[in-house]
């Protein structure tokens, strides 16, 4: 094996790697090399390709003794999962890099650090299957952020090829009917962003909720971005008019300041660790509307690349960074959105509530659907075994160890998060209701009494007491036909109309 095969770095990888990088680290290389020539921010780096893992797990012997274990595996036993997952990432964790493919990646670390001047560095995780229409292998395995040192920057590669085997990922691709062995592992080492030191986030270029894709919606908070995903903030968020951005207006149609008292930060000794969020900062957004428009152009941008470049309309989920020391906007993932893009765009299922009922608590609305059934407090991941087929999950947060209840569940309900937490991303590839960032759903609910969850009625989503019914209407629009009356409104010219409504913003060009 040549060691080229071992490291690619960004600018020499497009989406025709995927099978190399996998597909978080083929959209950054495709981005890198293609968008940066427009003003998009990327962060260089390298990845350590699917060939690598491959090599390292046949070095160390390991894929007969992995394809033993999970002979016996039960993803629908909780326990019996636990322990097989547990046993698979201890053979990995044990095993050696061979010299070579080290030696390979630590010298392509030095060249990072010598183009960077920095020490540390982002180890993430991109599964060569990840990201396929109607799987989103959404939080499968990990991400090590403020990684310092080639003896830290090793062990976090071997952690990632680990976590290719966490419980939730083999639990997902039993149920998805991937085969283990067809999928490897590509790690990803980029340049830090100190978004500790400012903040970060999650955009969408569609209504997450509804498909709508006339806008785009952008969440963010101070610090490192995890807090975002797991659910343990609730983010700020602005929604953009997309046509309006397209022209050069300030089109920022709504905003709102998030719950943001906790943020994670660099630890001393390397790694991150959380803190409270100063008074400051409580207070305050974590963009200024200057930047939430430049942050929306770019997000177009990719848009428009990826949808010329699959020849399609095509959705994208994003992840950026503020630099807190330069208060530059950075972009350090993209990927295809993968649960509106698979609807059928002529059918439409409404949900309606046929009578309502006392209410009990309410919170943000995932999706648009309503469900009832028994609830289930689940307070930590240690009690998941106490939940059934069927209930509906009551809980603070959720992160991807809980996706093997989840799929099982009628509902979720959440304390924390926002509308791109974990909870909330995975409730809409399953398809099911959802209501986050209810703040004290587990403290109102008890275990065991009927629900009736809707999320079907606008951006407020409703916990209601017993089993209220509700109707599901199927509409298709594919055979409408067309009206015979010319309709005119008389608001002058689009533009004209565009600027009764938006200001143009100086330095948020086209």
């Amino acid at each position: 094996m040549k060691d080229k095969s071992f490291v690619l770095w960004f600018d020499r990888i497009g989406m025709e790697d995927t099978s190399l990088v996998g597909g978080k680290n083929a959209s950054l290389g495709e981005m890198y090399s293609n968008l940066k020539s427009i003003g998009i921010k990327i962060p260089n780096g390298f990845t350590v390709t699917s060939l690598s893992y491959n090599y390292f797990i046949n070095f160390n012997h390991l894929k007969e003794k992995i394809s033993e274990i999970l002979k016996g595996i039960d993803t629908k036993d909780v326990r019996n999962l636990q322990v097989s997952g547990k046993k698979i990432r201890e053979l990995i964790l044990k095993g050696n890099f061979p010299s070579d493919l080290q030696n390979t990646i630590e010298e392509s670390y030095d060249l990072l650090k010598k183009e960077n001047t920095l020490s540390d560095v982002a180890v993430r995780s991109s599964a060569t299957t990840e990201d396929l229409i109607g799987a989103s292998f959404a939080g499968q395995q990990e991400t090590y952020l403020n990684v310092e040192g080639k003896e830290e920057l090793m062990g976090a590669i071997r952690k990632c090829f680990a976590s290719l085997f966490t419980d939730r990922a083999i639990s997902y691709r039993q149920d998805k009917g991937f085969n283990h062995f067809d999928i490897a592992l590509s790690v990803g080492i980029q340049k830090m962003v100190r978004s500790d030191l400012g903040s970060s986030g999650v955009a969408f270029t569609l209504d997450t909720e509804t498909g709508f894709d006339g806008a785009i919606v952008i969440n963010g908070a101070f610090g490192l971005g995890e807090l975002i995903v797991q659910g343990e903030v609730v983010p700020d968020e602005w929604i953009l008019f997309k046509e309006g951005l397209r022209k050069g207006y300030s089109s920022i149609i709504s905003k709102k300041i998030g719950n943001k008292n906790k943020k994670i930060i660099y630890s001393e000794n390397g790694g991150t660790k959380l803190v409270n969020t100063p008074k400051n900062e409580l207070s305050s957004f974590c963009l200024s509307d200057k930047e939430v428009l430049t942050l929306g152009k770019w997000c177009l941008n990719i848009e428009d690349y990826f949808s010329k470049k699959y020849k399609r309309k095509q959705p994208m989920d994003i992840e950026w960074a503020k630099d807190g020391k330069t208060g530059k906007l950075f972009i350090v993932q993209a990927r295809p959105e993968t649960v509106h893009s698979d609807k059928k765009e002529n059918i439409v299922e409404e949900y309606v509530l046929s009578k309502k009922g006392e209410k009990i608590v309410s919170g943000i609305a995932v999706g648009t659907k309503i469900a009832t059934g028994r609830a289930r407090v689940i307070r930590s991941l240690s009690e998941i075994k106490k939940f059934n087929t069927g209930e509906i999950l009551v809980t603070g947060s959720t992160d991807p160890d809980w996706e093997p209840i989840m799929k099982i569940a009628k509902g979720i309900v959440t304390d924390k998060g926002g509308r791109t937490s974990h909870a909330a991303i995975v409730a809409r590839e399953l398809g099911i209701a959802s209501i986050v960032g209810t703040k004290e759903a587990t403290s109102k609910i008890k275990s065991g009494e009927n629900i009736t969850i809707d999320s079907s009625s606008g951006n407020e989503g409703v916990i209601y007491r017993g089993i209220l019914p509700f109707k599901v209407i199927k509409n298709n629009y594919s055979n409408l036909p067309k009206i015979r009356t010319s309709i005119m409104v008389n608001i002058g010219s689009p533009t004209e109309a565009f600027k009764n409504y938006f200001l143009p913003v100086k330095g948020v060009g086209l």
